[in-house]
């Protein structure tokens, strides 16, 4: 089920309000409450979206949230399993559970599914900001040495700890493998055989032929430069595999009129391209 978003404006922090921007959505469906937290989330100047059915955890990596506030009671027979999804899905994301009254056993469950906090309805707003500041303390700690590993390069960010790459605020939208061969490459100054890729990013011995590293490489281009259409970022050394080297175009040409010529080249005319078929069967 897609998500209905109300994207509320920020409003201006009045005095000895924190100064401190976060980033948080709400699941919810009281209004009631909704407008109430509303209210208190602009008085904190943080930005929030209320969403009034559950988004999927990859509508949810795209928000780039700092915290997550969900009824579970609207999620109905699949309310574990989401909360199970989301909390795999982005460890980084504090989540707390906000809902009607609930028994020591539901509480427990969902704190063991990775929750951080369980608050039962109704509660004072105030209350709430404080246990979500808490929360995403906790995660901003455990975290740090992760953040720091952020790899900015070109125009890019590569997020290892969001499993994602992003242009400013803008996500490429990065399938699992597709950020794996990425990221695989960014830590790299060599070039880097099709082989020893398929086997670090599959986990197994690539079989004689395939060329699923060569659609995988093609659809991360295409995503790279959508975003950055000015820079090159992984190049192809022929009979070989691949380098990544961010470079503004023009840059890498200019080296190979000074001899580099034929020893790699950018997207453009990568002649590893392969069929549609190919591409179908190996989009999964």
């Amino acid at each position: 089920m897609s998500a209905d978003i109300d994207v509320r404006p920020v409003a201006q922090a009045g005095p000895g309000r924190s100064q401190a921007r976060l980033r948080v959505a709400v699941i919810d469906r009281d209004p009631g409450f909704m407008q109430v937290l509303s209210n208190r989330l602009d008085a904190q100047r943080w930005d929030h979206r209320i969403l009034t059915s559950p988004a999927t955890a990859e509508v949810l990596v795209a928000m780039r949230l700092n915290a997550l506030v969900i009824d579970i009671a609207i999620l109905g027979p699949s309310s574990w399993e989401y909360l199970e999804r989301v909390c795999a899905r982005l460890p980084g994301l504090a989540v707390i559970v906000c809902t009607g009254p609930s028994s020591v056993a539901q509480r427990v469950r969902g704190l063991r599914l990775g929750a951080d906090a369980w608050m039962t309805k109704p509660c004072h707003p105030e209350e709430l900001i404080c246990v979500i500041e808490a929360a995403v303390r906790r995660h901003r700690r455990n975290e740090m040495p992760e953040l720091e590993h952020a790899i900015a390069v070109g125009e890019i960010t590569i997020r290892p700890d969001l499993y994602q790459a992003y242009r400013g605020e803008e996500s490429l939208e990065l399938t699992a493998r597709e950020f794996e061969i990425l990221h695989l490459l960014s830590q790299s100054d060599r070039v880097l055989r099709r082989e020893e890729i398929y086997e670090r990013v599959w986990g197994y011995a690539m079989a004689h032929g395939d060329r699923s590293v060569d659609v995988f490489v093609r659809k991360l281009r295409q995503k790279l430069r959508l975003v950055s259409e000015r820079w090159s970022y992984i190049h192809t050394h022929f009979g070989v595999g691949y380098r990544f080297a961010p470079t503004l175009d023009g840059v890498e040409a200019s080296e190979a009129a000074e001899g580099n010529s034929g020893r790699h080249r950018d997207d453009a005319h990568d002649l590893t391209d392969t069929s549609p078929e190919l591409d179908s069967a190996l989009a999964g």
